[in-house]
């Protein structure tokens, strides 16, 4: 796809992404459990052609977080995007899986099972999991560190892949006649004994359409831009200014150009929060209601999750802040992307913690704006023309609305000005992001032992 289009991805999450979401006039009303939100969800996002649709998971919920006045409890992703697979054509479907906490085999069952099923449009978001207590529901004394949960991601990439590579795309004879429905010497085993994972392989199911699904990741700390550098085709990643989007596009392009890849076959999406209204007094309105159901002690207990569980109850409200009221990003064994970028915005700002509470109940530190269809258009254009986005990680405020408005009122001022597409590439989600399907490597040593 030429470079004058750009990539856009539905992030769905709740009734929206702002904390407070739930309990505007605006949100949903269905449960979060109900398969028909998430089904329109999804034909919406494909009646706007959007790329794909993306599916977080949280392995906690979050108890002392505030969760009982949020709203919790969604559905497992690869199970809803398989039932969302029936109900759409095109729309990518992106569900999140942990390397931390699945088992190489498994997880390569059922992703090679959803591409099947979806014929095509299957893509893995790799997380290594930080959100403490995770530990816990599996029946472990600690979690790993940073640094270790990357480097066994290492080598259950590798296996995932070939896993999937160990059936030939041709090894299914289905031949009556002769009595042969699969050619044995084009299934070969892995027969992997590594660090962490022992599997012998192959694994049970053919090849998928794709080859393998899109693999996606969205960390964004040293360790996480080396690792995307490596194996992400796209990247979701946060950013409060395009300055740092602009920085990180030409740093982790330059990463993946090192590791010998296209860094075109990098598609880089910043997440951005948009509350659209007919008017700029329409969507500040929602933006101060908003910012009235909201919490300062929820946001304040889960920005003392994203610091590994730090004690920030010591903290005034309305004192401004400073670095050292945080711990050293690099000594964080939770998201660590996602605190250089907190730090980085006391650094620069110095707001109150109330404020910056405010600023991250919008989409935890991801880009939020309020404004008409117009100026949405505009902000995503300049960040795409200056190079600081492939394109954009939708994250609606408040569901289905802010979709809705989206696709009504943006998509179409997009496509007028030629940054959006006006019909599908094709079937598959390699084709809507112009990626290449991966040729099959024949199984042999894993790099990652």
């Amino acid at each position: 796809m030429p470079r004058s289009s750009m990539h856009l991805n539905l992030f769905v999450l709740g009734r929206g992404h702002h904390e407070a979401a739930w309990r505007h006039p605006l949100a949903t009303r269905r449960p979060m459990t109900d398969l028909a939100y998430y089904r329109d969800l999804a034909r919406t996002a494909e009646r706007g052609l959007l790329d794909s649709l993306f599916l977080a998971d949280i392995l906690t919920l979050g108890i002392g977080e505030g969760m009982e006045s949020n709203a919790v409890g969604g559905l497992e992703p690869i199970t809803l995007l398989s039932a969302l697979a029936g109900a759409t054509t095109h729309l990518g479907l992106i569900g999140t899986a942990s390397t931390t906490y699945m088992e190489p085999f498994n997880l390569a069952r059922q992703f090679a099972s959803l591409d099947h099923i979806s014929g095509g449009r299957a893509g893995w978001n790799i997380v290594t999991s930080w959100a403490p207590g995770a530990e816990r529901q599996f029946g472990r004394e600690a979690q790993p560190s940073h640094a270790d949960r990357y480097e066994r991601a290492e080598e259950f990439v590798a296996l995932a892949c070939a896993l999937w590579d160990s059936w030939a795309d041709d090894a299914i004879l289905d031949d009556p006649a002769s009595g042969r429905f699969a050619d044995a010497r084009r299934i070969r085993a892995p027969n992997h004994a590594g660090p962490h994972y022992r599997v012998a392989g192959p694994l049970n199911l053919p090849r998928p359409p794709q080859g393998r699904p899109v693999l996606v990741q969205a960390g964004s700390s040293d360790t996480g831009r080396r690792f995307a550098a490596r194996h992400a085709e796209a990247v979701f990643t946060a950013h409060l200014e395009k300055a740092t989007a602009l920085e990180f596009h030409r740093d982790l392009k330059a990463l993946a150009h090192a590791e010998g890849r296209d860094p075109d076959g990098v598609i880089i999406l910043p997440g951005l929060s948009a509350i659209i209204g007919s008017t700029e007094a329409e969507a500040k309105r929602i933006e101060r209601e908003l910012g009235e159901l909201s919490d300062p002690e929820i946001g304040r207990a889960r920005l003392s999750g994203r610091f590994g569980g730090h004690d920030f109850s010591h903290l005034p409200l309305d004192r401004p802040l400073s670095v050292e009221d945080f711990p050293a990003p690099e000594t964080v064994q939770a998201a660590r992307s996602r605190t250089q970028v907190i730090t980085g915005l006391v650094a620069r700002e110095r707001p109150t913690l109330r404020g910056l509470l405010a600023r991250l109940a919008g989409a935890r530190g991801h880009y939020c704006m309020a404004g008409t269809p117009e100026g949405v258009a505009d902000m995503m254009e300049n960040w795409f023309r200056a190079g600081a986005a492939d394109g954009f990680n939708l994250m609606p405020p408040i569901l289905p609305a802010m979709l809705e408005r989206f696709i009504d009122g943006v998509v179409p001022i997009l496509q007028r000005r030629g940054l959006f597409r006006t019909e599908y590439a094709g079937p598959m989600l390699r084709d809507q992001y112009g990626l290449a399907r991966p040729p099959r490597q024949e199984p042999g040593r894993i790099a990652a032992e």
